[in-house]
């Protein structure tokens, strides 16, 4: 019997097969898979209405929102920081053992595409120039000439302006890295300076605090807004953030959170904003126990109840209507006798008895309906009854929206005014404007009710005895 001889392995093939083992061990690991090896994706953002901030819910913010939604796409934890000035941002970013991207409101900055790379924009924004209501308006650059015009350090716009000397040298600006630009248009609203340059989405969030504050001129036209990466050969990141933002923008998720935090911003006049500053100095402290109190009861936030009281009767308990409602939450007689209210001028009942309906009215409603829509789904039954909601919702699904998402029914709610549409519906003719209105009103009087109670200007408060937010409770300018 005749054994096989074994198979003699020479030196250079051992050599290029362990060349191969080791060369596979050290092939350097992608971004992707560095993240989701780390268990975290690390964001830096900034502290801003209209990027992240906390409330007593906990985070939230455009920027947070759109940052959470991609680290469970990738099934990580969201592990997020802010940034004090928008150089600090870019730096850290542009570090070796910085943050793995910037979402932050920033814009595509070609003076930062050597170091950065920006992802699929996700919003237009225009620069504006904004003054303060009553001073000369400037209609050109050339009247900003011998102005004090201030710009945040670092940004885009800064960039631009620099660029704009070229052709205006008699244009001066300032750039801060003290400020954000809530703290510009504080100045702008209190005269400390004459003109700020920001973007139109930071206007319009900011506008019911600095109600003196109004648009000048675009500096421009719209500018791409994206998140922000390292310059990295590796593109793993970069993908995944290009197919998380085609994904959102398909299934609708992009604009549904672009109208949760811009859709109703502005809605309040100045006229409206700063009678709402008066009135929650004024009013609003004589009702916040039974506000809170209610909001308990029934697990209700109380700032909505506020802002639902607000829409109602602008915190007028002796508040009455031509057709017959009374109180605070201005309640029918039969609304009244439903939710067991015997004297709707009484401020406890009302607000308990609103409170009461509207969690009834919300248990009407699918609970398919993800939150925040049911709420405002809610809030419109209150105003305007259940079944025009439903055949609102009907009209919506009829003609290819989404009858669970508040940014397509609303659309739909007006239409029951037009006889061509109503004569579709089982519940005919309803004023459906008047629900929009009131939820857009509601959603901005909660906004800014939010803004003032958060952990830090509710302390001040409570030593006080009135409510403060940067601008809206300062003493307006007499006269505009």
């Amino acid at each position: 019997m005749h054994h096989k001889p074994a198979r003699k392995i020479t030196f250079p093939a051992l050599a290029v097969a362990l060349c191969a083992v080791l060369l596979a061990a050290c092939e350097k690991s992608t971004q992707l898979e560095d993240i989701r090896e780390a268990g975290s994706l690390r964001v830096i953002t900034r502290n801003t209405p209209t990027t992240f901030y906390q409330d007593r819910n906990g985070d939230t913010g455009l920027e947070y929102e759109l940052s959470k939604r991609f680290a469970d796409s990738l099934n990580v934890e969201l592990d997020i920081q802010s940034a004090d000035t928008v150089e600090s941002l870019y730096q850290q970013l542009s570090s070796s053992d910085g943050p793995d991207l910037a979402a932050a409101g920033l814009t595509v900055n070609p003076e930062r595409q050597e170091q950065i790379r920006f992802a699929t924009p996700y919003l237009q924004v225009t620069p504006q120039v904004v003054y303060r209501r009553g001073s000369s308006k400037p209609r050109k650059l050339a009247d900003l000439y011998g102005q004090r015009l201030m710009v945040l350090k670092g940004s885009t716009l800064a960039d631009e302006l620099r660029g704009l000397q070229a052709e205006h040298p008699e244009l001066e600006f300032e750039e801060s890295d003290n400020v954000e630009v809530v703290d510009l248009l504080r100045m702008v609203n209190d005269d400390e300076i004459d003109a700020a340059v920001v973007y139109s989405n930071e206007l319009v969030v900011n506008q019911a605090f600095y109600p003196a504050v109004s648009v000048a001129f675009d500096l421009g036209p719209e500018q791409p807004m994206a998140w922000a990466l390292k310059q990295h050969a590796d593109t793993t990141l970069l993908d995944a953030v290009s197919a998380f933002f085609a994904k959102i923008k398909d299934d609708g998720t992009l604009d549904q959170l672009i109208e949760r935090f811009y859709g109703h911003s502005d809605v309040l006049d100045y006229v409206g904003a700063r009678a709402f500053a008066e009135h929650m100095q004024s009013r609003l402290p004589r009702y916040e126990s039974f506000l809170r109190q209610a909001g308990e009861q029934y697990g209700l936030d109380w700032r909505l109840l506020a802002a639902m009281a607000y829409q109602e009767s602008l915190w007028d308990e002796s508040a009455r209507s031509a057709t017959g409602v009374r109180g605070l939450m201005m309640l029918t007689l039969p609304t009244a006798k439903f939710v067991g209210v015997t004297n709707r001028v009484d401020p406890q009942q009302s607000i308990m008895g609103g409170a009461r309906y509207l969690v009834w009215v919300r248990d009407q409603i699918s609970t398919d309906i993800p939150e925040p829509d049911r709420t405002w789904f809610a809030l419109a039954s209150y105003n305007v009854g259940l079944g025009h909601l439903e055949d609102a919702r009907k009209l919506t699904e009829k003609n290819g929206r989404d009858p669970n998402r508040w940014i397509d029914v609303k659309d739909f709610l007006p239409l029951l005014q037009k006889k061509q549409w109503y004569t579709q519906t089982r519940y005919g003719y309803a004023r459906g404007s008047e629900p929009v209105h009131y939820v857009q009103n509601i959603r901005r009087y909660h906004d800014i009710l939010q803004w003032v109670t958060q952990p830090q200007s509710e302390s001040r408060q409570q030593s006080t005895g009135q409510y403060s937010a940067p601008g809206i409770l300062e003493q307006l300018p007499e006269g505009i």
